[in-house]
């Protein structure tokens, strides 16, 4: 089992930035991947960036050369900063793990682009 929790969602003008943070209940680097997804309203969720344990990291080719997700070993977070922000990045962003074999989940964390 395999608790996650995500903070850092609010709103932020375009341009602007946020930092996303989510902490897990076991060891980070014990996880096969860690990544972030996002679902905006009336769409589907879909992949931002993801770290398979030991691999390169992936990311969306909308979030390229903005998003970077980076694993805080000393935290055990997984973060994933967010640069030049646009209306289009207006999501709620979830957290994920896979741990032998399954899918986790944290709440979400609500981002929102405007000016």
């Amino acid at each position: 089992q395999v608790q996650l929790v995500e903070s850092g969602g609010g709103l932020v003008q375009p341009g602007g930035s946020l930092r996303l943070t989510c902490a897990a209940s076991r060891n980070i680097f014990s996880m096969n991947l860690m990544g972030w997804y996002r679902q905006a309203p009336g769409k589907q969720r879909e992949l931002v960036a993801s770290i398979p344990i030991g691999y390169s990291t992936t990311y969306a080719d909308s979030v390229k050369g903005r998003f970077t997700i980076s694993m805080n070993n000393a935290k055990n977070t997984v973060e994933l900063q967010m640069n030049s922000l646009k209306h289009e990045d207006t999501a709620v962003y979830y957290c994920n793990a896979e741990f032998r074999g399954l899918n986790y989940w944290g709440q979400g964390t609500q981002v929102t682009v405007s000016s």
